[in-house]
């Protein structure tokens, strides 16, 4: 199967009350985890690539390493997995045209901290290009506070979507899916102490998020696929084995995972994960080399890291978002 649109996937997603895994890919260790475990798990899948990856990899690479992957499932597991390539948080026509021209399936045209007219001329005018080219568009209303590569939103700067804006919004921009600021954040800091509360072994618990705001949306956009941003859980034994092995990442929570599991059997049937990857392979890294010093052959540490990211992908799509079994 050639690399596909998500346009199928989120028709299936959202009828089968399931969400489709957005994951971002830098190189090729986390190509192949993430592609792994949509293997074993036969899970369609979306892999996104940011601005900040583009610059790191090089567009080239990262496109012949997913193309690989669908060779690979082709030949060595003996059915055709779906994959979206998704560009994750463009910020300008310009990028856009440029994954579109380069392959890419999906593009996202983020003009969310725009005024809305501003934001609805950028987004048609991607949604043209792009529909003319067989890609589809994926647009934002709302802004996710949080950093990851080059977005950087302050609490202060952040707002929720207005739910009395998404239908004039869709309508006039005609993209295909709609990125909702409900609570979600970037990062692996996704909140301030302040913002939470502690249970009782002294873990911070974040605030809820507002799913009155993602069902009135979906009320006012029936059948239409919903995408949440900023959506890592920030596994707190990845955090620790860091810590333990030399890191300083205090404080770092996420979204709770039955919180995701929700949003994922009502309208939202993309979640984006990133942290978690890095938090993953960031996590067996150290501890490798923590344990064998006298090792130096990347082969061997980034071994542990891709079996963590594979385990952990195998795990979202498992009991997160409940599209394992669904390609």
């Amino acid at each position: 199967m050639a690399i596909v649109t998500s346009k199928e996937m989120f028709q299936k997603a959202y009828d089968g009350g399931y969400a489709i895994g957005a994951f971002n890919v830098n190189n090729m260790e986390i190509i192949q985890g993430i592609c792994d475990a949509a293997i074993e798990q036969r899970a369609p899948l979306i892999l996104q690539v940011s601005k900040g990856a583009r610059k790191y990899a090089n567009h080239i690479y990262l496109m012949k390493l997913i193309e690989a992957a669908v060779e690979d499932a082709e030949q060595n597991a003996g059915f055709d997995l779906p994959i979206c390539v998704h560009l994750d948080h463009g910020d300008s026509f310009e990028l856009c045209k440029s994954c579109i021209d380069g392959g890419f399936t999906s593009v996202m045209i983020d003009a969310s901290s725009k005024p809305f007219e501003e934001n609805i001329a950028l987004t048609r005018q991607v949604v043209t290009y792009a529909h003319d080219h067989g890609v589809v568009v994926e647009a934002e209303l709302g802004t996710l506070a949080g950093v990851e590569d080059e977005v950087k939103v302050s609490a202060e700067d952040s707002s929720y979507t207005r739910p009395e804006e998404v239908e004039e919004f869709v309508t006039r921009t005609g993209c295909d899916s709609l990125a909702i600021a409900i609570g979600t954040s970037h990062g692996a800091y996704k909140f301030t102490p302040e913002q939470c509360t502690r249970n009782e072994q002294g873990i911070l618990v974040p605030p809820p998020l507002r799913f009155d705001v993602l069902e009135e949306v979906s009320r006012r956009l029936p059948g239409f696929p919903i995408v949440l941003h900023g959506s890592s859980s920030v596994p707190q034994e990845f955090v620790a084995k860091i810590n333990r092995f030399g890191g300083k990442m205090p404080d770092a929570v996420g979204i709770p995972e039955e919180q995701l599991r929700k949003a994922a059997s009502l309208s939202v049937c993309k979640i984006n994960i990133d942290s978690d990857l890095r938090l993953a392979m960031t996590a067996n890294i150290r501890e490798y080399l923590a344990e064998h010093p006298a090792d130096f052959d990347p082969r061997a540490y980034l071994k542990p890291g891709r079996q963590a990211i594979k385990d952990m992908v195998a795990h979202k799509m498992i009991d997160v978002l409940g599209c394992s079994g669904k390609a």
